[in-house]
């Protein structure tokens, strides 16, 4: 089956995709090396920094793999599943389990580094919690969130942040899920907000073991009351 030339468009996803088409087919095995670059390019009409590109997003991909001085070959047929399509395939339980690994060390690197700054975004994002206990249960957890979020922020590190984000849309549905089904806001609309506002006054006084203790206690009970959702 030949490649074909291709169109003048986003060159490197079309090479890419035709590439990937081809691994899929079984043209090339698991296994096989692939043609040469020089080939490739001769073959889909593209230069060959076009086709260095498509390799690596194919590389990327968990597809292909480049070895010094024998070539490209093919190590899977489909590609790897990336974090957030896992993140939305695991058990909300699963996530939060993680979730507390992650947050409650965030929570303690949040009390040694908040600035001034931090601190107010994180008094801010209290009262914004407090004046979404009239509303529903799904803009009472977005204002949780952010929230949470913004102790995470006050860690000043990238990574934690982008990796708590990750969480946020497999959360979600399940928390909102819990207060409905639970009914946890009937007799208490603001719930959670003593811990909650504990959180925050042991994160601006710099009291890093408290924030630690705290928001594990918080972060248990849910994780239990989700637990008992299954």
């Amino acid at each position: 089956m030949p490649l074909g030339p291709l169109k003048p468009s986003p060159l490197v996803e079309q090479a890419a995709e035709h590439l990937r088409e081809r691994i899929a087919a079984g043209d090339w095995p698991v296994g096989s090396r692939l043609p040469a670059e020089t080939a490739l390019a001769a073959s889909l009409g593209v230069g060959r920094s076009t086709v260095r590109e498509a390799l690596r997003s194919l590389a990327g991909a968990g597809l292909v793999q480049a070895r010094q001085g024998a070539g490209v070959f093919v190590i899977a047929i489909e590609p790897s599943e990336d974090w957030a399509a896992a993140l939305r395939r695991a058990a909300v339980t699963d996530v939060y389990e993680v979730r507390m690994v992650v947050e409650v060390e965030a929570a303690r690197m949040a009390a040694h580094r908040r600035t001034d700054e931090d601190v107010t975004a994180i008094s801010e994002a209290l009262a914004g919690r407090r004046g979404a206990a009239d509303a529903g249960d799904a803009a009472f957890v977005d204002a949780d969130i952010a929230l949470h979020a913004a102790v995470v922020a006050a860690a000043h590190n990238p990574v934690l942040t982008a990796l708590f984000t990750e969480f946020v849309p497999a959360l979600r549905q399940g928390l909102i899920d819990m207060l409905e089904l639970l009914d946890l806001r009937s007799a208490d609309p603001n719930h959670g907000d003593e811990g909650h506002a504990l959180l925050v006054e042991a994160v601006a006084r710099g009291d890093a073991d408290t924030a630690g203790r705290i928001l594990r206690e918080e972060l248990e009970q849910t994780l239990a009351r989700l637990t008992s959702m299954k």
